[in-house]
């Protein structure tokens, strides 16, 4: 049986957010991958929800959600949750002032990132699931700067969902899950070219290296890679993890980005593991708050 939700829009500097709201207990805020909307987390929501109030926010350019019509950064989106929850604790809809566990699927723990770096007393644990912490090397670049200028003149077309599905999945799971990869590319048929053509400019283009973030952030933090994630290694991954105070790593067998998608079984387990581990003292609240409180 799916639990009830409450559906939020919520106004913030980076446009009109999209939020769900559903299940009971601690909060825990979930930002999708770019190119997916709130749908990526349909595999894991369900039985998250008995553990945790999920706060489903759907960044900005994607599904439901409204474009600010103007460049944006990841510090903004992580303001703009920031805004989010502050929304929500206003209309009663979370407890005041509780810190959050953050999941973040790729674009959503770069946000998280920078959350729990600028905030750590808003943030109890960080879940990021392949998320590069590096900016984009030059071919990286090159070739996303090549699908932008696709993207811009012709919006989702078929050649260019399955290119982008050929970077978010696994090999694996583009053979044998097609609901995955319908779903994905569902999600890429409905976006509107302009909003999502400025997500991949603000927030992948413009993305800087976050490595010297880590060592802020105070809370437990996970990072989540896929086996066949080309650019987010093992390697990369623990190497990051020793910036971390508390940092540890996890590597998913036959998946890339979307490993919540691709893999929720492990998703499930990997957060729960994270969420009931014994937590370090947490850090004084500082005195500055989150830009629109």
């Amino acid at each position: 049986m799916k639990m009830a939700e409450r559906r939020h829009d919520v106004e913030t500097a980076v446009g009109r957010l999209a939020v769900r709201v559903r299940g009971e207990g601690p909060t825990a805020v979930l930002w999708h991958s770019l190119f997916v909307d709130d749908r990526s987390w349909i595999r894991v929501e369900d039985e998250l929800a008995q553990q945790r109030r999920l706060v489903v926010i759907t960044g900005p350019g994607h599904g439901r959600s409204g474009d600010p019509g103007r460049r944006y950064s990841l510090d903004d989106c992580a303001s703009a949750a920031g805004a989010v929850l502050d929304s929500l604790e206003a209309d009663g809809a979370l407890l005041t002032g509780a810190p959050v566990d953050w999941v973040g699927n790729a674009w959503g723990g770069h946000v998280g990132i920078v959350f729990a770096a600028r905030w750590p007393h808003r943030c109890r644990t960080l879940a990021t699931f392949g998320t590069p912490v590096q900016a984009l090397a030059p071919l990286e670049r090159a070739t996303s700067t090549v699908l932008v200028a696709a993207f811009r003149v012709l919006g989702p077309a078929p050649f260019l969902r399955r290119g982008v599905v050929k970077v978010l999945m696994s090999p694996r799971t583009r053979r044998r899950d097609a609901e995955a990869v319908a779903l994905i590319e569902d999600q890429l048929s409905a976006a509107a070219r302009r909003p999502l053509v400025n997500a991949m400019i603000s927030v992948m283009l413009r993305r800087r290296d976050l490595a010297s973030r880590l060592p802020s952030i105070a809370s437990p933090t996970l990072l989540v890679t896929g086996s066949a994630h080309a650019t987010w290694t093992p390697q990369r991954a623990e190497a990051a993890s020793r910036l971390l105070t508390h940092g540890q790593v996890a590597v998913v067998a036959d998946t890339a980005y979307l490993i919540p998608l691709e893999d929720p079984a492990t998703t499930i387990r990997l957060l729960t593991q994270l969420w009931e581990r014994e937590l370090p003292e947490p850090t004084a609240p500082s005195a500055s708050r989150v830009p629109g409180q």
